[in-house]
């Protein structure tokens, strides 16, 4: 599912997921945790005109950040049970070991009808209502890094039986700042690879490119502004062209050519593999912070 936010009507929120205009009412939300991500996230829906400041509840155990936020005019609480009463939606962005502790302070403040959202590697929706002895609605994201500049990718799935408006609710928190897709449960550790972490890996490519045109004496902020431009113009390409990933390769490979010369050494050394063995250790990964 693809949403893309449009504009906003009186108290209702509108978005397009999957050619359907969607009305969201507007709702308090809260965050516990106001690290990198929940900063995007909140920021994007300052931007988009989505929330106002006051209807966004916030906290973080370390005073820095409470009065970062408290500086965007957002209501900073004192403690997690304050948010979670006063939440209509509950985004936990708090890291994968914190949860169970997390969740424990939550129990009996986390209304049943509450929207819980949880952003954490690995944490299954099980897991949250476990922890806080509640079946409540849940979603579970896996969000991305360049949510901070609002070209995220964002993979969520929501709990059994969850009303559509709860799940649109949630979906537009992360639509605001990007792209989101659902997808069943099973899929979440798995597509931590294919968008959560995998930014980390185009950085560490286009690294290894810089690095080289360094040492060939090329400027090396010249040689970034080549390499992103060039990435960028490839993800469009992979987006737009019509062609699949394989054709495009093959398009760029002139028979005994120099990108030929350059594509035979990473087959060689198997870079396909590579790549795919880093991505299911990232997948291993997740399932081992789940328990």
């Amino acid at each position: 599912m693809f949403c893309h936010i449009l504009f906003i009507f009186n108290s209702y929120d509108t978005f397009i997921c999957k050619g359907k205009v969607i009305f969201v009412q507007n709702r308090s939300v809260g965050f516990i945790g106001a690290g990198n991500m929940a900063s995007a996230i909140i920021k994007g829906l300052l931007k988009q005109g989505r929330y106002e400041a006051k209807d966004i509840f916030v906290y973080d155990i370390a005073q820095a950040k409470r009065q970062e936020m408290a500086k965007l005019g957002l209501s900073v609480l004192e403690s997690g049970p304050q948010v979670a009463q006063a939440s209509d939606m509950l985004v936990l962005a708090i890291k994968p070991q914190q949860y169970a502790d997390v969740l424990e302070t939550l129990r009996g403040y986390v209304k049943s009808s509450t929207v819980v959202v949880s952003i954490a590697a690995g944490i299954s929706i099980a897991y949250v209502r476990n922890g806080l002895a509640l079946d409540c609605p849940v979603v579970r994201a896996m969000p991305n890094t360049p949510l901070l500049l609002g070209q995220g990718a964002t993979a969520l799935c929501r709990s059994a039986g969850m009303a559509q408006e709860d799940f649109d609710a949630a979906a537009e928190l992360f639509a605001a700042s990007g792209d989101v897709a659902e997808l069943t449960e099973d899929k979440m550790n798995a597509v931590i690879s294919v968008n959560g972490s995998s930014p980390a890996y185009i950085y560490l490519f286009a690294k290894a490119m810089v690095d080289y045109a360094a040492g060939q004496g090329i400027p090396e902020e010249e040689a970034l502004r080549l390499v992103c431009k060039t990435l960028e113009g490839s993800a469009a390409m992979l987006r737009s062209s019509g062609h699949t990933p394989g054709e495009l390769i093959d398009m760029v490979c002139s028979p005994g050519g120099t990108t030929l010369a350059a594509m035979q050494v990473l087959n060689d050394n198997h870079f396909a593999d590579i790549v795919q063995k880093a991505m299911q250790s990232c997948t291993t990964r997740a399932e081992e912070l789940g328990k």
